[in-house]
């Protein structure tokens, strides 16, 4: 949810930073998330000054260019070519400046150099409104009618807003913070400072011209209904202070009316609705209509009803899905001459299972999924009518409808002392609790020495326990004030010590990122798509999401790696080739009518190893890179024995599962053609899939050490013709085996595929590398070695030795 800090303090006077700011108000709960700058004018007019034409000569070399010199207020004046045809001497004009950048209404921005136009010298552009974003017009420069000095800055004259947007990760349990109002609502109990509600004072009905009649059909959908008929409106532009409010919070502007109705939904919480008068045929019935009737919203999506899905219908049509969506025909036009605006509480159950069912998210929605306030409908209906009124030329033409048969209730909760500073763990005096309480309007009685009688206003959907209220203290007292105690102790043996899987994992992190990977961090849901279609995973085992927020979404990943590729490609298409990414997370499954999932870390190999360099040959990623960092890894973890054997793995075109004590830890390979296609990814991908919780239990802090050898390594040569399917570690395993003690290392320098060995061959050249750590080699020892070597390729893999 993003907040205006201007707008904010609409509602509180404010004068801390907004890095102050963030932090009460993420201390309170409402956690800041991220600060972003906004400004009217992109570029904030930075680079652009004004300046006066001294001269202005027509161009000897074109005729719709002119030569100006224009005081911008430095030494010397600026000599500019200008191509507009109104420019003259002695006027005041914007000037963009060499270096400034221009971000032009509808276009890309550029930056402003020196530059040579038709043979003479442009030191800076004057400006049309179009070109640094003020407007449309490009018929010609603009020509101000101001004494300021020249050189004196652009913003300085037009005044630009500027604005910092407040990004808050709004839990679900926090419906009282969804508005600009109610974040005041918190800074009021943080500061102790009081919040200014907008003055409804000038709220009359000015004649009975437009009456019209409302029917609640369900109160249990709908406890509250209000509304009122304006009628005489102008639909226009908003006002620019209007659209600078909604814009700041990533908002379209789309015209008077329906602006005021979001700004009233942003700053107040209450969403409200306007229907077009004209579309408002006899009556207003809100109600429920038969399974299956049919409703076209206002994304000209057709809908199929459901008996539980309440409407605010005409007496013909329906007109809106109360709570949710208004409908494609009912809303406010440019023609519409007078409207009826709605402002109703809905039932929270109500709009959430008709929004889930609809797949529908909407800013209305969003609210009154959570639960709003029952009591702020005429408040807000009344402040919209007076913008209105204001804005469009409007005037109130019927008396205020506010159908609320059944009241709800505040909260009446006991609290006793004993249990707040049981639950704090810190003793919070007794009269700053009763502060907290009241600046969170929520009223203090019947006080004695073991507790207090809380009354909770309904807007706290939140606080229904004695808990509720306990955490409403504390979360404005502050966590940090409850003081840490010195000494801590444990009521169970465990085992010690316990790896720490935090630690460990922020370690592998560390390592990967020193080998140049990147963490990403995807989505658990999945399109269900990826399954079904590479046909190389059970659909039966898919977790499939009951409230999916699109069918895109629509199941819990089986495995990882379309994830990557996803992110593979977003970064491919974006020129982004040679990509080293990993990732933790989770996989899901569903298996004999009960969900599992399995921790993971993914790592992708993808494009060059190295980037593109004079002094370095070009090389494609390949299997042995990712083998490489698997390995690494293991070592990080003291695997150090392991079996490895192809894998079977339905991702991977080839690839080894390494396993120790009958337990499989990863899986690395190649990614299969089929999967690459379905994520769009035409680039060889490589590819690892550790099992992340069987690695945890085989992590060893133990660090084996030995001293270095006092003999000499010795190395050997051999080219051997094999098998395409033959892969090279087969062949690290046979040589293990033959000569366990004096083979240290084997190495791969060369491969080789072509029709001078034969189709469905390869060449590998390798070198081994031998060593006795008691003693120095000698000829004999290692001829026969490399013999034995030889034996064992050309017996158990048909292999050729090249000579």
């Amino acid at each position: 949810m993003k907040v205006s800090l201007n707008w904010l303090k609409d509602f509180i006077e404010l004068k801390e930073g907004s890095n102050v700011i963030s932090e009460i108000l993420t201390d309170t709960g409402l956690e800041v998330e991220g600060l972003e700058k906004f400004e009217e004018i992109e570029g904030g007019l930075e680079g652009l000054v004004i300046g006066e034409v001294l001269t202005c000569e027509k161009h000897p070399d074109a005729d719709k260019l002119s030569l100006t010199t224009v005081d911008i207020g430095a030494d010397e004046p600026s000599p500019i070519v200008c191509g507009a045809p109104n420019v003259a001497k002695g006027q005041k004009v914007v000037v963009a400046t060499v270096g400034a950048t221009l971000y032009p209404e509808g276009g890309e921005s550029f930056k402003i150099k020196k530059a040579k136009i038709r043979g003479q010298v442009s030191l800076g552009m004057i400006c049309a409104e179009d070109e640094i974003g003020l407007g449309q017009s490009h018929d010609g420069i603009m020509v101000l009618d101001t004494d300021l000095p020249n050189g004196t800055p652009a913003r300085d004259y037009f005044k630009p807003e500027t604005d910092t947007v407040i990004e808050i990760g709004l839990t679900p349990n926090r419906a009282d913070g969804a508005s600009h109002y109610g974040v005041a609502r918190d800074l009021k109990a943080a500061f102790r400072r009081p919040t200014t509600f907008p003055d409804l004072s000038s709220f009359k009905v000015d004649n009975q011209s437009n009456p019209v009649e409302v029917v609640v059909e369900n109160f249990d959908a709908c406890p509250r209904f209000s509304g009122l008929t304006i009628s005489n409106l102008t639909i226009k532009e908003s006002p620019k202070w209007l659209k600078n409010r909604l814009k700041s919070i990533g908002l379209a502007p789309i015209n008077n009316v329906v602006d005021i109705t979001n700004y009233v939904l942003h700053g107040l919480g209450q969403p409200l609705h306007a229907y077009d008068m004209a579309e408002v045929k006899g009556k207003i019935v809100v109600k429920t209509l038969p399974n299956g009737t049919k409703f076209t919203t206002l994304d000209e999506k057709e809908r199929e009803l459901t008996d539980k899905d309440l409407m605010v219908c005409n007496a013909e049509d329906g007109m809106c899905i109360g709570g949710v969506f208004g409908g494609i025909n009912s809303g406010v036009k440019d023609s519409t001459k007078a409207i009826f605006l709605e402002a109703a509480y809905f039932s929270a159950d109500w709009a959430r299972n008709t929004a889930t069912r609809h797949s529908i998210k909407t800013d209305a929605s969003f609210r009154f999924e959570r639960g709003t306030d029952p009591n702020m409908t005429v408040h807000a209906l009344k402040y919209a009518a007076i913008l209105i009124k204001e804005l469009a030329d409007g005037e109130i033409s019927s008396d205020l409808i506010d159908i609320y048969p059944e009241p709800i209730a505040d909260f009446e909760i006991d609290v006793k002392y004993k249990n707040i500073d049981r639950l704090i763990g810190k003793q919070v005096p007794h009269d700053r609790i009763k502060e907290i309480l009241e600046d969170l309007d929520i009223a203090v009685s019947n006080e004695s020495e073991e507790g207090f009688k809380t009354t909770v206003p309904p807007y706290r959907v939140d606080v229904t326990r004695e808990a509720d209220v306990i955490e409403e203290i504390l979360r404005i007292y502050g966590y940090n004030n409850v003081e840490l105690e010195e000494n801590y102790g444990a009521d169970y043996l465990a085992a010690f010590p316990t790896p720490d899987k935090d630690k460990i994992q922020s370690k592998t992190t560390d390592f990967l990122a020193a080998q140049g990977f990147n963490e990403i961090i995807s989505n658990s849901l999945t399109n269900p798509d990826y399954v079904t279609k590479t046909g190389l995973w059970d659909e039966k085992l898919n977790v499939e999401v009951l409230n999916k927020l699109s069918e895109e979404l629509g199941v819990m990943r089986q495995t990882m790696v379309f994830s990557g590729l996803e992110s593979l490609k977003y970064n491919i298409n974006r020129k982004q080739t040679n990509l080293k990414f990993f990732e933790f997370g989770r996989v899901y499954t569903s298996e004999e009518g009960q969900y599992k999932e399995h921790e993971q870390l993914a790592v992708f190999l993808t494009g060059e190893q190295m980037d593109e360099s004079w002094n370095v040959d070009k090389k494609s990623t390949d299997f042995y890179n990712i083998s490489s960092t698997v390995h690494k890894i293991l070592d990080k973890f003291s695997i150090v024995e392991f079996d490895s054997v192809p894998t079977n793995n339905p991702v991977f075109d080839y690839g080894l599962d390494i396993s120790k004590d009958g337990q499989l830890l990863v899986s690395i390979g190649k990614v299969n053609r089929k999967v690459q296609k379905i994520a769009e990814v035409t680039q060889d991908v490589f590819y690892a899939e550790f099992n992340w919780a069987k690695m945890l239990k085989k992590y060893g802090k133990k660090i084996l050490y030995k001293p270095v050898p006092k003999f000499p390594e010795v190395r050997r040569d051999l080219s051997l013709v094999i098998d395409e399917q033959v892969n090279f570690q087969q062949i690290m395993e046979l040589a293990k085996k033959e000569s366990r003690k004096l083979v240290k290392r084997i190495n791969v320098f060369s491969v080789y595929q072509g029709e001078s060995i034969g189709e469905g061959k390869k060449s590998y050249a390798l070198s081994f590398i031998l060593q006795d750590e008691n003693k120095t080699l000698n000829d004999k020892a290692i001829d026969k070695t490399m013999k034995g070597l030889i034996a064992c390729f050309e017996r158990d893999l048909n292999a050729i030795i090249r000579k």
